[in-house]
């Protein structure tokens, strides 16, 4: 039988880095094997924030990737300040950490690129997928924000082609998410973006969220919206494992990890991935620094480990506290890497927006973290959808960013656990966010 065609169009890809790559390249790694064949749309000479040549081993062989050039004015923004390399990110100074070039730079983003920098894609890409889909057989086509212009390449390909099936793929809200209020908007800019966004809603046969609340929020504001969220990818797994099992082999450690520590290692908690300054835990380091402080045992043992691109207000105000000789800064590394450092803490810390509007973002490591079995601390809005997943695999503890002596009880019982060799792994309930059953779950709503 012939396999189905879908046209996935999108800003990300190898060797592009970071969560928002590895969505759309897991599902078109798993979707052949459900009879569906993956074309992929993507920019040719695209500006990425961050690079990782590891997931290049995860694109499907064979695959067609169609390509077209991209104008994008980030060059001229970091001219004008060079923080605005952030921009590309979706991250900005917030608060005293604005210049007055800082609130310049913000005010053109949110009010000259709507819905964003990468809008000047959309009218090019309309005009060559038109011709495309007139000379290609293509079942469905997805386009997967943000950048949410490319959402608008959808709309338009809609209503040149009303019986092409479309699904709009939201990996973040778009007037919901947390920065948007940050935008410095006039009032007809946030109303040309709230309309962009109806629009988008109301015309796409779905609407995909990564999250439960932000599928509620979608289908109030008129979106046909389904949750897939994001998920672990299998076979980065077995990969570890077997990395693991040799290095062990060819090291085998002098201690075994369920006899009590000695000085040389280290309770550690780790951080992996991007954090800016509108999700920074400084409740969180403010109840570290005290147990540093306070209690000598945990002092001698503790290390928090940065793995990722950290904003530098935010390593600044760290290494200038009582933390500073407990950190381990390794910086960005290759997603496969940064999976072993994973592996290798004792527990992972995951933070999402303060506000409440946020309880409906579900940050992809988040099921990385699952997969590895180790305890969680999560930080974000009171009823968030993180803390309902952490509830149901068991897996650590979610914390408002007001909290303190809780989250001081937490790491204690967590670190008297590690002392003892006690602080076990969990990984009940995980298999629903494989990669491979997302794809599956995918696939149903596709036929």
């Amino acid at each position: 039988m012939e396999q189905k065609k879908i046209l996935i169009i999108t800003y990300y890809w190898p060797p592009a880095g970071g969560p928002g790559v590895q969505r759309w390249l897991k599902f078109a790694k798993y979707l052949p094997e459900f009879g569906w064949k993956p074309v992929i749309f993507t920019p040719e000479n695209p500006s990425y924030p961050l690079l990782d040549e590891s997931l290049m081993k995860d694109i499907p062989e064979n695959i067609e990737i169609v390509k077209t050039k991209i104008w994008e004015p980030y060059q001229l923004a970091e001219k004008l300040n060079k923080s605005n390399k952030k921009f590309k990110a979706g991250q900005f100074d917030v608060g005293k950490n604005q210049s007055w070039k800082s609130k310049l730079s913000i005010w053109i983003r949110g009010n000259f690129f709507i819905p964003d920098a990468r809008v000047f894609w959309v009218k090019p890409s309309v005009t060559f997928l038109e011709q495309y889909l007139k000379e290609n057989k293509i079942d469905v086509v997805v386009t997967s924000g943000p950048p949410h212009s490319l959402h608008l390449i959808g709309l338009n390909l809609k209503k040149k082609f009303p019986d092409l099936k479309w699904i709009a793929d939201f990996r973040d809200p778009w007037t919901e998410i947390s920065y948007y209020k940050h935008l410095k908007l006039t009032k007809s800019s946030d109303k040309k973006h709230r309309q962009l966004e109806s629009d988008v809603f109301k015309n796409a046969d779905i609407t995909l969220a990564t999250s439960y609340t932000d599928a509620e929020n979608f289908r109030k504001n008129g979106a046909n919206a389904v949750c897939i969220t994001n998920g672990f990818d299998e076979s980065d797994a077995t990969t570890l494992l077997s990395k693991t099992e040799e290095n062990q082999q060819n090291n085998p450690p002098t201690l075994k990890l369920s006899n009590p520590p000695t000085l040389k290692l280290k309770f550690t908690l780790s951080y992996i991935g991007v954090l800016e300054q509108l999700r920074n835990p400084e409740n969180l380091w403010k109840v570290l620094d005290d147990l540093v402080a306070t209690h000598s045992n945990f002092a001698e043992s503790f290390s928090l480990k940065l793995v990722g691109r950290i904003d530098d207000k935010i390593l600044h105000s760290i290494e200038n506290s009582g933390l500073k000789n407990h950190i381990l800064n390794l910086g960005y590394i290759s997603h496969d890497k940064a999976i072993q450092e994973m592996q290798s803490s004792d527990m992972l810390l995951i933070t999402n927006f303060p506000n409440e509007s946020s309880k409906g973002i579900i940050p992809g490591k988040i099921f990385e973290y699952l997969a590895t079995g180790k305890q969680i601390i999560s930080f974000g809005p009171d009823q968030a959808d993180v803390s309902k997943i952490l509830n149901e695999t068991h897996a650590g503890k979610h914390f408002s960013y007001k909290d303190s002596e809780t989250i001081k009880h937490f790491i204690l019982e967590k670190f008297e656990l590690w002392k003892n060799g006690n602080l076990l792994e969990n990984n009940q309930n995980i298999e629903q966010f494989s990669r491979k059953n997302l794809t599956k779950k995918l696939v149903d709503i596709l036929d």
